[in-house]
């Protein structure tokens, strides 16, 4: 399937190209919906985004990027004492200025996608080609972004990353949790179709492997981030989200929910736990005083553990953003707000228009996704990874990784993690004249 999403993408790619790139590679791919290919197209753009911005904190790079327009002079200077040094900060900084052009670009796409209700609006044309010229806006716009002078702009930015990257996560646990359940019900399903061993095995492995990484972490979190006379509030996150957790385990497995909910078990409840404690790790490695273990094991323009699974979770839940419908996801997570909607081709995506093209319209009736929201939520998702990038650093705070706001940021979120996951086991039980399904 994988490959077959990516040679659509391909084929809209080429077609940048010129018409001969386009019938050529056309001719090799096999057919797929105009909005799944865009989304795809879409995404695309925003990795190769992301793999520039690592590159500019590629250590190697460090003495090149220092002769860029807003490094002359080092005049930066941020609230407080603190000088934001092109020595030490020109990776972060660059990385600033590329997703700002990149989310001011999605947000423009957005505002132009207002009101779309099909591909027969002129607007169409934009939303899904002319791939060659958004390139070109994005790379004029991240070069001309090089050209801000820093002033407050680093520690301005930031608060719109926190803002931007909090919601993206909230998003991102909608998608986590619609996963879970998708999985668990798959193998549960096949399970009951097949009655083998080997289904049951794997949904038991899957389970304890999830629970058993969960309860690692939580003994880690408690070697590294506390101490015996003090970091009480870190001893409090990782506690209270342990109980959560559990709490969360338990009634799973209640008979009132698995009344509604035969398929809910054990195996979301531990997709789902070993999540919160990514979630709790990644908060307390944002937290201040000596109670922080990754202050003294990450320099600047350096990746950590914790930044690259970050990374890994934040391209698996775009993919699958792109790739997931509506129609196979839970209503009980929300997720059909985020995803698209299978339709069948209409007008000239029909069965004639796809003997003719790969890349079918399948959207003249109506479109799969709101195009608007899709855009937001990538401008969001730009803001995400830029926070991520810069390991949420505060530029006012000598690029130390203590960052209070975004530690209660991300706690916050995995509060709302388990609490969205409640909400999915008990909705049912509490509204029995609902379809959920």
């Amino acid at each position: 399937m994988g490959a077959v999403l990516g040679l659509c993408s391909a084929a809209q790619l080429a077609c940048c190209c010129g018409s001969a790139a386009c019938s050529l590679c056309c001719s090799a791919c096999p057919s797929c919906s105009n909005s799944t290919s865009t989304r795809l197209m879409y995404t695309l753009m925003l990795l190769l985004v992301m793999v520039v911005a690592c590159v500019t904190l590629a250590p190697g790079l460090h003495d090149q990027m220092k002769k860029v327009p807003f490094c002359q002079n080092s005049t930066g200077i941020v609230p407080g004492t603190f000088k934001v040094d092109c020595d030490q900060a020109v990776g972060y900084l660059a990385v600033y200025r590329i997703c700002f052009a990149t989310c001011l670009f999605f947000i423009l796409m957005a505002l132009l996608m207002i009101g779309v209700k099909s591909s027969k609006d002129p607007r169409a044309g934009i939303q899904n080609g002319f791939w060659g010229i958004k390139y070109l806006v994005v790379i004029g716009g991240i070069i001309g972004a090089f050209f801000i002078p820093e002033g407050q702009f680093a520690s301005t930015w930031m608060v719109f990353g926190m803002i931007g990257g909090f919601c993206f996560i909230v998003i991102q646990l909608i998608l986590i949790i619609d996963f879970a359940h998708s999985w668990a019900e798959k193998w549960v399903s096949n399970y009951e179709e097949s009655q083998s061993r080997g289904w049951y095995s794997a949904l038991l492995l899957a389970m304890l492997t999830c629970y058993a990484l969960t309860l690692t972490g939580i003994v880690l979190l408690y070697v590294y981030y506390t101490k015996p006379d003090g970091c009480d509030l870190s001893k409090f996150f990782i506690s209270f989200n342990l109980i959560l957790v559990v709490g969360a385990s338990a009634i799973s497995i209640l008979p009132s929910v698995q009344e509604h909910q035969p398929r809910s078990g054990l195996l979301q409840s531990a997709v789902v736990s070993l999540y919160v404690m990514y979630l709790t790790w990644s908060a307390l490695s944002n937290s201040a005083g000596e109670c922080n273990a990754s202050i003294s094991e990450t320099n600047q323009s350096s990746f950590d553990k914790q930044s690259i699974i970050s990374l890994v979770i934040w391209v698996c839940s775009v993919l699958y953003s792109c790739v997931r419908t509506a129609s196979s996801s839970s209503k009980l997570t929300m997720s059909e707000h985020i995803l698209a909607k299978e339709g069948a081709a209409e007008g000239d995506g029909g069965e004639a228009g796809q003997e003719e093209t790969k890349v079918f319209d399948n959207e003249g009736d109506g479109v799969a996704y709101s195009w608007t929201f899709f855009h937001i939520v990538f401008a969001l998702a730009t803001l995400y990874i830029m926070m991520t990038l810069t390991n949420w650093y505060n530029p006012s705070s000598q690029l130390s990784k203590e960052n209070v706001a975004s530690m209660w940021i991300k706690i916050t979120s995995s509060w709302l993690c388990v609490g969205l996951y409640v909400w999915t086991l008990v909705a049912p039980a509490m509204f029995p004249d609902r379809d959920f399904s």
